[in-house]
């Protein structure tokens, strides 16, 4: 088999990330889902909000070793689009100015992704919700943190610009 392409989708709190997943996913590309909503969401319901303000470095090794399996599982498809990404955790933990060990650093070496499209913060569709604690200008400092990380780990990123779904989209696919 050959090997199936692994192309992350990322940015900041708010940038459109999932609305662009969801449509790949409605034009049959195969998609991995954002895990930490999730993880959030089953913290909220055993009574633990803000799972990650309380216990920073347990819910980040939690949340690697998920995205971790998320990558390493097997691909049936060519492509693979991932929301979010491993290397996410450590921006978030940089963001918040959380020390963590050379564990996590080793962790993130061996995944790479093809292709890394990173979104810019997008004022105008930022909606805070159960999930989203970060404001507005929060989400341009993560923003910044997953630019860092990416290039951190030598990897190609592309700015995706603000557009609609489908263009954004159009422009996804015209580097694959």
């Amino acid at each position: 088999m050959t090997h199936s392409k692994k192309i992350l989708i990322t940015g900041g709190p708010g940038s459109g990330k999932t609305s662009l997943i969801d449509e790949l996913k409605n034009k049959k590309f195969n998609c991995e889902k954002e895990i930490v909503r999730s993880l959030t969401l089953e913290g909220k319901k055993n009574g633990n909000d803000q799972l990650f303000l309380k216990a920073p470095l347990n819910f980040s090794k939690t949340l690697l070793d998920l995205r971790i399996s998320q990558f390493d599982k097997k691909q049936v498809k060519s492509i693979t689009f991932y929301d979010r990404g491993v290397h996410d955790t450590l921006a978030y933990l940089n963001f918040f100015k959380t020390k963590y060990d050379d564990d996590f650093i080793k962790r993130c070496k061996r995944i790479k992704y093809d292709m890394v499209f990173i979104l810019p913060p997008w004022k105008e569709i930022y909606k805070q919700d159960e999930c989203r604690y970060e404001t507005f200008e929060e989400s341009i400092k993560i923003y910044e943190e997953i630019i860092k990380i990416y290039h951190f780990f030598k990897m190609k990123t592309i700015i995706l610009e603000k557009d609609s779904v489908n263009n954004r989209i159009k422009k996804i696919l015209s580097y694959l």
